[in-house]
């Protein structure tokens, strides 16, 4: 304040001091060329008017100044008076500052927490791949928490390479599980910077459950209409054969035989046939599961004792490992079907590889595991130390009607399957170096 009021007085006494030079020069020229005294007082009206516009331009400018002195060190009253107008008019400014910044934090509150609280998972991120924001749903989802689209492998190529709006889906495989997502991409210019905003979902429950049911119509109609084919078949064998008289006589005795062993052949192959049909009709008439919540632990502690003499036949170890004691939803009779199927081919496997190579006792192994896994979905694994799986078979061992086994119906793992999906899970096959491993994930 002291040098401003300094600065203003040197100001004023310029200003007089040129006032009193242009009337000491107007004075000398009126007297030398006799300039009348109108025109004298109008040149001094002149530089005292342009000596106070200048005094007021130099005062206005201190005061600028001073103003943004005073915003620049976070003095909100500008050191202006209560009643000044400029300070008046900055409050106002100010409260509308205010209310839009609050209006806008509070926006940004409401998207963080709608993103937290989502389902869905969301990613977004500029145009190099950086990961700007995600929501705990996409790290759930991926099983990482990823920082650049780099980290997500073959899905954060597919977004780097659109510059446009994309629907796709990819094999997502999170540890041992597998997964299908479907993937939406939308790219849009904010604030002149690209953003493209991703969001992931898993399909894998959605094309399980329709592939299901395509199987179950297919075994509908395949049942019904080989049923309908059959069972005339068998009764008219039936019929034909007790029609034979005892008095018929053929030229040769033995095509009288002949003809009574096909016939009774006739009928008892359509009978077994109509048996391996009634059986395929289970996958495509399973009822919904009765639930109830249960410890597997005593369920697969039975299932073992059931089966302790064939393992004690084969010379097969058997082991129980439990890493969770979760109580889960389940209905006991088709879970205990399915784990009973299971541990039968794991004994079988062991026998095909004991009859194809020379095992010892101690590679004759089958392990149970109670476990959680990084989704916390509690799964039974039943792995064997036979000779797995083949590769090429892998994609169709839960088809129905197929199998490899020379006396076997196609029907075990597929209704397996369907049970576990009606359960909200599923059951996969997991690869393991040596061996079956079977693995029923509950939902």
């Amino acid at each position: 304040m002291i040098n401003t009021t300094s600065n203003s007085m040197l100001i004023l006494a310029l200003n007089l001091t040129g006032l009193c030079i242009c009337a000491s020069a107007l004075t000398y020229l009126y007297i030398q060329y006799g300039f009348s005294a109108t025109w004298v007082l109008i040149l001094l009206v002149a530089l005292s008017l342009n000596g106070y516009i200048f005094s007021l331009f130099q005062k206005h400018n201190k005061r600028l100044s001073h103003v943004i002195k005073a915003l620049a060190n976070g003095d909100s009253t500008l050191g202006l008076g209560v009643r000044d107008p400029m300070r008046q008019h900055f409050e106002k400014v100010k409260k509308q500052m205010q209310s839009a910044r609050f209006n806008a934090e509070q926006q940004a509150q409401f998207l963080q927490a709608l993103l937290v609280h989502v389902d869905l998972a969301v990613l977004v991120c500029d145009d190099q791949g950086n990961i700007i924001e995600s929501n705990p749903a996409s790290a759930k989802l991926l099983g990482i928490s990823a920082n650049h689209l780099s980290q997500l492998q073959h899905l954060g190529q597919l977004v780097l390479a659109t510059n446009k709006r994309l629907r796709s889906s990819a094999q997502w495989q999170q540890g041992e599980q597998q997964d299908t997502l479907s993937i939406q991409v939308s790219v849009a210019e904010i604030q002149g910077q690209i953003r493209k905003i991703i969001t992931l979902h898993s399909i894998h429950d959605a094309l399980l459950l329709k592939e299901q049911q395509a199987y179950k119509r297919l075994t509908q109609v395949l049942t019904h209409e080989v049923a309908n084919s059959i069972t005339p078949l068998s009764s008219i064998a039936q019929t034909c054969h007790s029609l034979i008289p005892d008095s018929l006589t053929f030229t040769d005795q033995e095509d009288k035989q002949d003809l009574s062993l096909a016939l009774n052949t006739l009928a008892s192959r359509t009978k077994h046939l109509g048996e391996f049909i009634e059986r395929f009709r289970n996958v495509s008439s399973l009822p919904s599961p009765t639930l109830a919540p249960l410890q597997l632990q005593p369920l697969l502690e039975q299932i073992v004792s059931l089966h302790n003499s064939q393992l004690t036949q084969h010379h097969i170890t058997c082991s129980i490992s439990i890493k969770t004691s979760q109580l889960i939803m389940l209905d006991l009779g088709q879970i205990e079907q399915v784990l009973i199927n299971l541990f039968k081919n794991a004994i079988e496997a062991i026998k095909i590889a004991e009859q194809n190579s020379s095992t010892s006792s101690e590679e004759r192994l089958i392990t149970v595991t109670l476990d959680q896994n990084n989704a916390q979905q509690v799964y039974v694994e039943i792995t064997d130390s036979g000779l797995g799986v083949a590769e090429h078979v892998r994609e169709m061992i839960f088809v129905p009607f197929f199998t490899t086994k020379q006396q076997g119906s196609g029907i075990g793992l597929s209704l397996s399957r369907q049970i576990m999906v009606n359960h909200g899970g599923d059951l996969v096959y997991v690869t393991r170096e040596k061996g079956a491993c079977f693995r029923c994930i509950f939902g």
